[in-house]
């Protein structure tokens, strides 16, 4: 049997759909559903082309456990992909979901994580801390932001004529380089 993955996302949907990608045509898992908290994120267009169901999930539901949970069952969720979502996992899920629901963070963790540490937020923080190496760090997920347990990190330099957009570019083909295949190693 195919695993079944649900990736949840708030954003723009690149690595959503970079990961959609990776796994069309695999042996070993497919792409059941897309949880999204904002009926406007471009990542609903993004996944449009290839067919994959799609569940809006409000704040208040993503921390009720009788609507979240029948979501996930109905489509018989095996794993939890966190692409660009940016609401606190409920610590329900996390039980609901051991060591089954990761996160890619455009950061090396521990340090430029937590509340409000996402997007360009981080690469300035990075460049204002005067860092010479950025990168990933891939983790579980646990009731705490950024704070799950580290399954790989890469890196790459910050270079000293970066600007955060700069920065944010080569962070993000690191982020779609080594995450599907990081999830793959993973489902085993």
């Amino acid at each position: 049997m195919k695993k079944q993955i649900a990736i949840f996302a708030s954003g723009s949907g690149s690595n959503a759909e970079n990961i959609i990608r990776y796994f069309q045509h695999s042996p070993q898992a497919e792409i059941a559903l897309l949880v999204c908290n904002r009926p406007d994120a471009p990542v609903l267009q993004r996944v449009q082309p290839f067919g994959t169901p799609c569940s809006l999930i409000t704040p208040s539901g993503l921390q009720d456990p009788d609507t979240i949970l029948p979501i996930l069952q109905n489509k018989q969720i095996d794993f939890i992909v966190l692409a660009g979502f940016l609401l606190r996992i409920p610590a329900f899920l996390v039980e609901a979901y051991p060591q089954a629901i990761v996160n890619i963070h455009p950061a090396l963790l521990p340090k430029f994580g937590g509340k409000g540490m996402y997007g360009i937020n981080i690469h300035r923080a990075v460049l204002e801390a005067g860092e010479t190496r950025s990168g990933v760090t891939i983790h579980y997920i646990n009731e705490h932001f950024d704070e799950g347990e580290h399954i790989a990190q890469y890196t790459c330099p910050v270079l000293s004529d970066d600007t955060p957009e700069s920065l944010a570019g080569r962070i993000l083909e690191l982020e779609h380089r080594h995450y599907p295949a990081v999830i793959e190693k993973l489902l085993g």
